[in-house]
C-alpha cells in the first residue's frame, strides 16, 4: 500500500466560526477549497469524498454532512460523498474507508474532511453531547463528567497493575502545551500558566474527577482539516502536468505517502475492557494490536525506525498509555520514557511536536485527519516552527471512545 497526500489545509483550532455568524458549513467549505488548492487538483480531479464527523447533529442538529460539501462547493455536485461517525477516530474512519477505495481502483483521487463545531454550545452542554460516545445508562460510572472518569479510571488500572506516579501525567500535559506554543494554528498558543498550574494543588490543578485533573484535559474546540490523497499513478502523472505548466510543483518523490494502517474495534463500555486484560500485561492489547499492523503493513519492524508519533491525548493518561502499546517501553515501564526525555521535541521519538489534541485543540471528527496532515508536513521538511529535523516516518494513532476505535497510519517519505 502507498498512496499519495497531495496536500491538504488545517483550520485555525482557537476560532470561534458561531461568533462570526458562520457554522459548520463554512468550516467544511474553507477546508474543501483549502485542500484543494494545496494540493493543485481541479474539482473535477475529485472521485470521491469522505467527511469525519462525530456530533453534528448534537452540536448542531446537522446530518447528511456528506451531501452538504456539493452545497457549498458547487463545484463539486454529483461527486460520491459518504459522512463517518467513529467517536474521537471518525476523521480516520473516514480516511480508512477513501484510501480502500483507491486501493480497489475505483477512483484515483479523495478528499477526506474532518469537521467539527463545539463552541457553539455553552461547555456542559457540549460535554453532555460528547457522552454519546459511551453506552449511555449502561458504563456503570458514577460521575458528573463521563470522560474524565473513565481515563481516570484508566490511570487507576495502571495503579493497580504497575503503579503510576502523578508527576508523569503532569509532565505529559505540560509538554503539550509548551509544543503548542509553536504551531500558529493551535488553540492554546497564546495561553499562559502560572506556578503550580501542573501539580497536585487542588486549587490550582483542581480534580474534574477521580484521578483527572484539569490540566490533564483536552481542549474541544471548533477545527477541521482536509487532505486531498492519490493513487501512485495520478501523483506521477499530477507532478508532470504541474511541471508542464510551469507551476512551482512538488517533485512526485517529495509526496507523503501513507503506507500502512491499523484498525481494531472493541466494545463501547470502559469496564468490560479492563476486565477482558485483567491478567494481561497490556491494558488494552487491541491498540497495541493496531498500532503493530500499521507498522508491518508499512514494512516497518520497529517502532524505532520511526521519528515522530502523532498520539491521541485526549487526556494525558492516554498519551500515557500510548507509550507502552506503541512498544516503546516494557508494559508499565512508561515513566521511563518521560524522564529519560525520549517522546520531547529533541528526544529519540517525540509526541505529537504541535501539541496533540491538549495542545493543538480536539475538534473530535477533525483530529484524525489533522493528525495525518501534521505528519505528512513533517516527511516533507513543511512543518514550519515544530518541524523534528529529518523526520521521515510517523506514526499516528488515533482513539475513539474509551479506546473503543483505534486507528493508526504510518505516514512517510522514502
Amino acid at each position: 500500500m502507498s498512496i499519495a497526500i497531495l496536500g491538504g489545509i488545517q483550520t485555525d483550532f482557537a476560532r470561534v466560526w458561531s461568533r462570526e455568524g458562520l457554522d459548520l458549513s463554512d468550516m467544511l467549505a474553507t477546508v474543501t477549497r483549502g485542500a484543494l488548492a494545496d494540493a493543485g487538483v481541479r474539482a473535477g480531479d475529485i472521485g470521491t469524498i469522505h467527511v469525519g464527523n462525530a456530533f453534528g447533529e448534537l452540536q448542531r442538529a446537522q446530518a447528511h454532512l456528506g451531501a452538504m460539501i456539493s452545497d457549498v462547493v458547487p463545484e463539486l455536485w454529483g461527486i460520491p460523498a459518504s459522512r463517518h461517525e467513529g467517536a474521537c477516530a471518525s476523521g480516520s474512519l473516514a480516511l480508512l474507508a477513501a484510501t480502500a477505495e483507491i486501493e480497489a481502483g475505483r477512483y484515483d483521487v479523495a478528499l477526506v474532511i474532518g469537521a467539527e463545531e463545539f463552541k457553539n454550545t455553552p461547555g456542559d452542554v457540549a460535554s453532555q453531547n460528547q457522552n454519546a460516545a459511551s453506552w449511555q445508562g449502561r458504563e456503570d460510572i458514577d460521575c458528573r463528567f463521563m470522560w474524565p472518569a473513565a481515563f481516570g479510571l484508566v490511570g487507576a488500572e495502571y495503579q493497580r497493575r504497575y503503579g503510576i506516579e502523578r508527576r508523569h501525567l503532569n509532565h505529559l500535559s505540560e509538554q503539550a502545551y509548551q509544543n503548542a506554543r509553536k504551531n500558529p494554528l493551535a488553540q492554546t498558543r497564546a495561553w499562559s500558566f502560572g506556578e503550580g498550574k501542573f501539580s497536585e494543588d487542588d486549587i490550582l490543578n483542581p480534580v474534574i474527577e477521580p484521578g483527572t485533573r484539569r490540566q490533564d484535559c483536552a481542549q474541544i474546540t471548533d477545527g477541521a482539516a482536509a487532505i486531498v490523497i492519490a493513487s501512485e499513478a495520478f501523483a506521477a502523472e499530477h507532478a508532470r502536468r504541474a511541471g508542464r505548466s510551469g507551476r512551482t510543483g512538488r517533485d512526485v518523490s517529495a509526496f507523503a505517502r501513507i503506507t500502512g494502517w491499523g484498525h481494531t474495534t472493541a466494545g463501547i463500555r470502559l469496564k468490560p475492557k479492563l476486565e477482558r486484560s485483567r491478567d494481561e500485561a497490556l491494558i488494552f492489547p487491541h491498540v497495541a494490536q493496531a498500532a503493530i499492523e500499521a507498522r508491518r503493513r508499512a514494512g516497518i519492524s520497529s517502532v524505532f525506525d520511526l521519528d515522530v508519533i502523532e498520539t491521541h491525548d485526549c487526556f494525558s493518561h492516554t498519551a500515557y498509555m500510548a507509550i507502552d502499546h506503541l512498544g516503546i517501553t516494557a508494559p508499565g515501564e512508561n515513566g521511563r520514557a518521560i524522564d529519560d526525555g525520549l517522546i520531547a521535541m529533541g528526544g529519540r521519538l517525540p509526541f505529537n511536536p504541535g501539541g496533540g489534541l491538549i495542545g493543538c485543540g480536539h475538534p473530535v471528527g477533525a483530529t484524525g485527519v489533522r493528525m495525518v496532515l501534521d505528519a505528512a508536513r513533517q516527511v516533507t521538511a513543511s512543518a514550519g516552527a515544530i518541524q523534528v529535523e529529518g523526520a521521515r516516518r510517523v506514526q499516528t494513532l488515533n482513539i475513539g471512545g474509551s479506546a473503543s476505535t483505534i486507528v493508526s497510519f504510518i505516514i512517510a517519505a522514502d
